[in-house]
């Protein structure tokens, strides 16, 4: 990632509604999933794109925050129903003032519908470089091997967004309210043009989450995940790459961190 792109950070996100294209009528599936080709993942609004990288930062809100998304080529199998479905990983990682904070691995699935589903996530909390917990963690099916033994267990996937999302719809893409991991959004608008310090998106659609915190997010086609906002804070996307391979996406990690952290490191 080039330093021209970091100097652009500052761009405010900006929203344009203009009407609401029509989408074809789609319920929020309620029943079983059936996964023939899980890792197909091209839901419109949550494609999972192998070897991509997207990095997000706080432009409105306290401390130098950032976010990246790493959607990593190797998968999971992780039992559901009867058969070991296979989950792509998205891995994510929050930086906060120079500082790796949280890693985490997602997994999500995609089932004949085109609805894409949560399956869990195991989360790494840090403080001073050190591991030091996994609060949120939660499994379809509950830990294995060398998962944390705090990792709660969920009887079935969340659906994390429908195939054909419309406004109205409502689903739960964390339900695990005995442990307290529970999220509930509903599909509030969807805006002709939004545009973040990563460029310009067309029939963005906004997601509100209550956990009980009220977060509204914004899933461009094709793009996913560009946009949230939450308590007067602003974390937006100021970057997309796509990488031909593991390798290819390893080094480009590696400048991302190093890019942000050195950042970082120069404020100090």
């Amino acid at each position: 990632m080039c330093t021209n792109r970091i100097a652009g950070i500052l761009v405010a996100a900006t929203l344009l509604a203009a009407g609401t294209p029509p989408l074809a009528r789609a319920e929020v599936p309620t029943g079983t999933p059936e996964f023939s080709d899980p890792l197909d993942i091209d839901n419109e609004y949550n494609p999972f794109v192998p070897f991509r990288i997207k990095v997000y930062k706080l432009i409105k809100g306290e401390g130098e925050v950032y976010d990246i998304d790493v959607f990593r080529g190797e998968t999971r199998k992780i039992h559901f129903d009867g058969e070991n479905v296979e989950c792509a990983i998205l891995e994510e990682w929050a930086i906060e003032d120079g500082e790796v904070v949280e890693i985490s691995e997602n997994y999500f699935a995609q089932a004949d519908d085109g609805t894409a589903y949560y399956f869990g996530e195991i989360v790494n909390i840090y403080e001073g470089g050190e591991l030091v917990g996994h609060d949120g963690s939660w499994l379809v099916g509950g830990p294995t091997g060398s998962d944390p033994d705090e990792t709660a267990t969920a009887s079935g996937p969340a659906v994390f967004m429908p195939a054909n999302p419309e406004v109205g719809d409502e689903w739960k893409s964390e339900d695990l309210p005995d442990e307290g991991i529970e999220e509930f959004n509903t599909a509030i608008a969807f805006h002709r043009t939004v545009r973040v310090p990563a460029g310009r998106f067309y029939d963005v659609l906004q997601v509100r989450g209550e956990t009980p915190d009220v977060e509204n997010k914004w899933y461009a086609p094709d793009g996913g995940f560009i946009l949230s906002k939450e308590s007067g804070e602003v974390l937006a996307m100021i970057d997309l790459e796509d990488n031909d391979d593991e390798d290819e996406l390893e080094e480009e990690l590696e400048e991302v961190l190093e890019e942000i952290l050195g950042d970082e490191e120069d404020d100090d």
